[in-house]
Order: structure tokens, then sequence, then C-alpha cells
């Protein structure tokens, strides 16, 4: 087994105790009457809607205006922060390939999962953990060795490092379990975030050994495991059908795929047209499955959950050639908003008949766009690899409210933004940065 190490900062020792609880008391009451009632559990939040239920985020910032605090990481990752109560949870890697001229001797390469204050971005603890070897030597468009969101309970805290295993940490960050769910590796890295059902973790480790695979909460032991998970990066979705069953739906290559969560049974799939692996996450809304796709050409559609079998002549409510290959869409109103990754182009999609509404082209462009954007107080936060973000009025009618810039539009930001209390949260490669909410 690796070995850990935990790093625990000596001027928080007497409140260690206090962080087990889902809410804290903070210095500015104000803040944490915002912040504590409020959750960013997994990758996109609750439901990962990519939606957070706050006002007051602000519509502008810049690297000297509008941060209420910046905290160094110890190395890069793509991975997003979580928010429980007033604790941050997030994950980096160290050690190797860490963005310096050298990459370094693969033997030090380490994951870290970190624990941060909400409210002034304080380091609480970080736990360290050896990465099982070989790795990749180089992971594709760097997206580094730590690419999977964590997801976290009231009494636990679960992140997912591809070939090295899926990991349970209590709130004060003692290494509690590690399950291993496979051990192929890719160009691409490992990237899937995993979600919780019931008392079990779902893990999509479509790369690790082509398996969808739930796991105990408590003690790691595997419950069940569905295998043909081809092509797949995204985090597992979590589907309440009109009949109020459950099922548990992944996008793969060329194909939507349900599966049961009780005992990880197959339901139903449905093809997409989309010949590409997938990595965007499926959006659920009143028992139908949205999901988008591919390159060249990209692809979306709406699929009606419920049904067995091949259901692509009965449930699929509509296609469109038109889509994304790496950030999800966000869902509001009866409109999907989703970002081409590549062509700085925001699209809006009426939800009911897959009819396009809008395709405009974000200027200036943001380049790239792997993040997946939020929407907080009608406004789509979308923002592109090197730190320049867009901001769009969240309605079926183009309309840009503000461009903001962090590390000069020359940093590193492929994670998804969170929302934690007012703050919006974006990581880049060097830090974390909490806009808003003083």
């Amino acid at each position: 087994m690796a070995t850990r190490t935990s790093r625990k900062l000596p001027s928080i020792a007497g409140t260690l105790s206090m962080a087990i609880q889902i809410s804290i008391s903070l210095t500015s009451s104000s803040f944490a009457q915002t912040s504590a009632s409020i959750d960013w559990p997994q990758f996109r939040g609750v439901g990962a809607s990519g939606k957070g239920n706050v006002k007051g985020l602000p519509l502008s910032w810049s690297d000297d205006r509008g941060i209420a605090w910046k905290t160094p990481m110890p190395g890069p990752g793509a991975s997003s922060p979580i928010v429980l109560g007033n604790r941050i949870f997030i994950t980096c890697h160290s050690g190797y390939a860490d963005g310096s001229k050298n990459a370094g001797d693969q033997t030090q390469l380490k994951r870290h999962v970190l624990s941060l204050n909400l409210a002034d971005g304080k380091i609480l603890w970080d736990t360290a953990v050896a990465a099982e070897l070989p790795e990749q030597e180089r992971i594709r468009e760097d997206h580094g060795y730590a690419s999977s969101t964590p997801v976290a309970d009231a009494e636990r805290v679960y992140t997912f490092f591809g070939k090295s295993g899926v990991f349970a940490l209590d709130h004060q960050g003692k290494e509690l379990w590690r399950t291993k769910v496979g051990s192929t590796l890719n160009g691409w890295g490992s990237a899937s975030s995993p979600v919780l059902y019931k008392d079990w973790v779902i893990v999509n480790a479509s790369i690790e050994s082509e398996s969808l695979v739930a796991l105990d909460k408590k003690t790691g032991r595997e419950v069940w495991r569905a295998g043909g998970i081809k092509e797949s990066w995204h985090a597992p979705a979590i589907v309440t059908t009109p009949e109020g069953k459950t099922e548990i739906v992944v996008a793969m290559f060329r194909k939507l795929a349900a599966f049961d969560p009780e005992k990880g049974q197959p339901l139903w799939h449905a093809d997409t047209g989309i010949n590409w692996y997938m990595c965007p996450t499926p959006l659920v809304e009143a028992g139908i499955v949205y999901a988008i796709g591919g390159r060249n050409p990209n692809g979306a559609l709406a699929v009606r959950s419920g049904g067995r079998g091949d259901v692509t002549s009965t449930h699929v409510v509509w296609k469109l050639n038109k889509g994304s290959n790496v950030p999800s869409p966000i869902l509001h109103e009866g409109h999907l908003y989703f970002a081409h990754e590549n062509l700085g182009i925001v699209y809006c999609v009426n939800a009911k008949s897959g009819e396009l509404v809008y395709e405009e082209r974000l200027q200036p462009s943001p380049g790239q766009i792997y993040a997946s954007p939020v929407l907080v107080d009608g406004r789509i936060f979308y923002i592109g690899r090197g730190g320049r973000a867009g901001v769009v009025a969240a309605k079926p009618a183009f309309e840009k409210l503000a461009e903001n810039t962090l590390e000069g539009n020359r940093g590193v930001f492929n994670s998804s933004p969170a929302v934690g209390g007012n703050r919006l949260l974006l990581r880049s490669n060097r830090a974390l940065y909490a806009i808003g909410g003083n």
C-alpha cells in the first residue's frame, strides 16, 4: 500500500474537531448565514445542475479587484472545488509534471486532498497519497494527475485518482479506506468524478476497467460492477424517472445507457449518433436526460428515462447537430445553454423541442473552454482556459453582461467553477480564488 502523509497546520489544532460538523460559525455572521445553508458537495453542485441558489455575486472582477482571497495550491490540478458548510475540499498533484521545466522523477508523484476555510481561504489540512506506478509519463493537453472532483457528505470526503484508486477521508484528513477499480491507463489521464447514491459511492471507471462501479461508503467494499462502459469521461448522472424510480445514466461512445442503481443491471440504451468519446456530464430534469458531446461534428439529444432495452426509436425526444466536446451544459427555465470548447461560441437550445434559439460568439474570445459553466442569479459564467470569463444573461436572447480576466489570460483554468456561500470559486493551476462576498 502506498504511504500517506498528512500535514496539519498548528494554528488550527484546536478547531479540527469542529470541522466534522457541516456548519461552523465564522467571525462574520452575515457570511456564515449565507454560506452555512448552501452546499456545493460534488462536481457541478447539488444534482450536478451547475446552478447556485444565491445572490450578490459580482458581475466583474480582475487580479486586483473583486477577490475576497487567493490561496496558492501545492500543485496543479483540473478538479473542481466542492463546498460543505464552511469547508472547501479540493485536489491537486505534486512532485512530477507539476509545470516546471523538468518533469522530475515519477516516483515522487503525489496526489493531495486539501481542506480550506471558506471564509478566508486558509488551508486547514493537506493529506497526500503516493501514486501507484507506473503512471503515464505525460497526460495530453496538460490535464495532469488530479482531474476528478471529490464528493462529500457529513462524514467523509471521497475522491478518485484513477489507477491509484478511490479514497475516503474523514473531515480531519485521515484516510479511512482505499479501493482499486481498475488499472488501465490512457493518454488523456483519468477524469470522471464520483457521485453518491444512498450508502454507495458510484464511480465511472470507464478508463480504468470499462466499468461502472458501486462501493460501500463506509468500507470501500465493491457492491456491484457493470461492464461495457467505453470511452466515457464524466460523472454518472442520477436520474429520477417520471414513475419515481431511480436510474444511473452514463454517456459513452455512440450511446446513452441507464443502469439499476441497486444491482448495476442494464435498463435501457439509446443510440446518440455521436461517434466520439463523451466528456460532458448529462443533465436531468422531469425525467428527461440531456446529453451533449462529440467533435466535428458535435451533437446534442434528449431522451426520456424509464424505458427498457433499445429505446432509440421510442424515447429519443430530439437530436441536434450542435454540442461541445468538453464543458457540460446548463438547463434553466426550459432552455439548454452550453459553450463550444474551441470556437468561443455559446448556444441556447429549446429543451422541449431541440430548436436552436441562438448561436453567438463571445467577444473578445475566451479561447478554449474546458470548464463547465455555472449559473448564479440569472447569469451564466463561461470560463476560458487562460482565465478570461464571459458573463451572459440566462435568458433565450443573447446578452453579454461582462468580461473578466485573471492571471493576465495566461493562466491554466481547466477546472469548473463552484459556488461557496456568496462567493464564486475559480481554480487555476496556480491558485484557488474566491470572487466577491467580503
